[in-house]
């Protein structure tokens, strides 16, 4: 039982995607404009990772080693549309703040490497487990990088104003400079906090 934390705590902090791997950069830097553009776009990647992540387990031992990362493609694209599709329906406003990065979930180094390095060499429970670990950690960073941006920047969160109306706002945080600004700072912070526990 220990062993199955270990894989779903690994992702959440040990081996965050953004924090310490430094994958997804691409849809980190540019939708966490806003916590709620983080959040829903943490979730929407959850959600694919831990779709394709079982079903790649399922058919681990009938995919030829030859063709494994087509397949993969094939497998994520495939939730990728059903999740773009979903967002565009029930979520209008968020599918079109998110705006390309939502098929571009499909080239994710995230998604696709832990297809290759964990789903396609473990079982189903655990497979879920990694992804869903995996794309809680990923949607955990982005909202805080989000939520970081969008308090400096608007002086709001989840769209709740926090100040009074003489607030001056730090514009560049909900600019591109912004993003890489504050992932800087908040992964200054994890390095400390993760040195002094050593």
């Amino acid at each position: 039982m220990s062993n199955k934390i270990k894989i779903f705590t690994n992702g959440l902090y040990k081996e965050n995607a953004i924090f310490y791997q430094l994958l997804g950069m691409c849809p980190t830097l540019a939708v966490t404009t806003s916590a709620i553009n983080g959040l829903g776009m943490g979730l929407a990647t959850t959600a694919v990772l831990v779709l394709s992540n079982v079903v790649i387990a399922l058919l681990r031992n009938f995919i030829p080693n030859k063709i494994r990362i087509p397949s993969f493609i094939v497998v994520i694209a495939t939730f990728v549309t059903i999740a773009g599709m979903i967002m565009e329906g029930f979520l209008p406003v968020l599918y079109a703040n998110l705006g390309i990065f939502v098929p571009l979930i499909v080239v994710n180094c995230l998604i696709l490497g832990r297809a290759e390095s964990f789903a396609y060499n473990n079982g189903v429970f655990d497979s879920l487990l990694d992804g869903l670990g995996m794309g809680l950690g990923f949607a955990l960073a982005l909202t805080i990088l989000g939520s970081v941006r969008e308090i400096l920047g608007a002086g709001s969160i989840f769209g709740v104003s926090l100040f009074s109306a003489n607030f001056q706002p730090v514009l560049m945080m909900i600019l591109p400079p912004g993003a890489f600004l504050a992932l800087g700072i908040l992964m200054a912070i994890n390095n400390k906090y993760k040195s002094s526990r050593v």
